[in-house]
């Protein structure tokens, strides 16, 4: 008898360890569900306070008006309520911080993941990713005391806050989203499909814009479409550089104003709460929502069309 209790303690002792693992799988399944538990309903309370609120406003505002009206100053008699200029502000910046931002980002991408020396590579892109940890802020700033003064130097009747300058420092501020991003995308390419090109007798221009690039679509697309949504929701750059002049324009040369502008600029305060006027911010956030949720789905649609699998 004696000799079975060894064996049997040491089945329980592997039985007893077995429940605790079960038990702190248990728990690690509880916490993970947790927190993607608070992010789903942090989501949802967001846009909850952002509908009540949105339909407080609207019963005083027409929608219509809201959304076709050419003209924005609800802080001012009389008041109007278009969200065109802010809309025309925002999608400007935008606009014109991709036009600066992608080719440069994508160029440098290929150049780190195709032409650079082994040792470049390890230097170039840390230091390119430092751009991403200044504040935006900083941004704004450059660009009141370095972008502006020297915007103005090139064309005499530029305003001293601009569309312009928002946009290249926000396309300054997208570009290490660009470059991580694309360049790990292309990296990722299979090298047999460089290694059977080079056996075909490719050169390496012929290997990177016929066979990476085209095989690494689905990723430059995605990191080009987040860089864009970054840009459209850029507030303290925006708001330090851009102005604060509601106006439906094309000319970066002019000073505009963006929705995320505008809210920083009600929330400062001198708006009394529960007034028409205080509630554009509301209003104003639910179409900025919409409009980055759409761009988000615009996206989907097109990286499921270009999306290259391997095996």
């Amino acid at each position: 008898m004696a000799s079975f209790a060894p064996a049997r303690n040491t089945r329980q002792t592997r039985k007893g360890r077995i429940a605790l693992r079960r038990h702190l799988e248990r728990l690690i399944h509880g916490l993970l569900l947790l927190c993607a538990a608070a992010s789903v309903i942090t989501t949802a309370g967001i846009v909850l306070i952002l509908l009540l609120e949105s339909v407080q406003f609207f019963r005083e505002v027409s929608l219509w008006d809201f959304l076709t009206g050419s003209r924005w100053t609800p802080l001012l008699k009389p008041q109007h309520f278009g969200i065109l200029p802010l809309f025309c502000g925002t999608f400007l910046v935008a606009g014109g911080a991709a036009m600066l931002a992608i080719p440069i980002g994508l160029g440098t991408a290929i150049f780190l993941s195709e032409y650079s020396p082994p040792g470049m590579r390890e230097i170039l892109k840390p230091l390119l990713e430092i751009l991403a940890g200044i504040p935006s802020v900083v941004y704004g700033y450059l660009a009141v005391v370095f972008v502006s003064p020297w915007m103005r130097s090139l064309f005499p009747s530029a305003n001293l806050f601009n569309a312009a300058n928002a946009s290249i420092v926000v396309g300054i501020m997208i570009l290490p989203m660009i470059v991580s991003l694309s360049e790990d995308t292309l990296r990722s390419v299979p090298h047999t499909l460089r290694a059977g090109a080079y056996a075909l007798g490719a050169t390496k221009y012929d290997v990177t814009v016929g066979i990476v690039v085209p095989a690494a679509m689905s990723g430059i697309m995605a990191s080009l479409l987040l860089a864009i949504a970054r840009a459209v929701g850029e507030t303290m750059a925006v708001t330090l550089a851009a102005g604060a002049t509601p106006r439906m324009t094309l000319n970066p040369l002019e000073s505009i104003q963006t929705m995320t502008a505008y809210i920083v600029q009600v929330s400062q305060g001198d708006t009394p709460n529960g007034t028409p006027e205080y509630r554009t911010i509301f209003a104003v956030g639910l179409t900025l929502f919409c409009s980055t949720l759409v761009l988000n789905l615009f996206a989907q649609v097109i990286l499921s069309r270009v999306r290259e699998k391997y095996e």
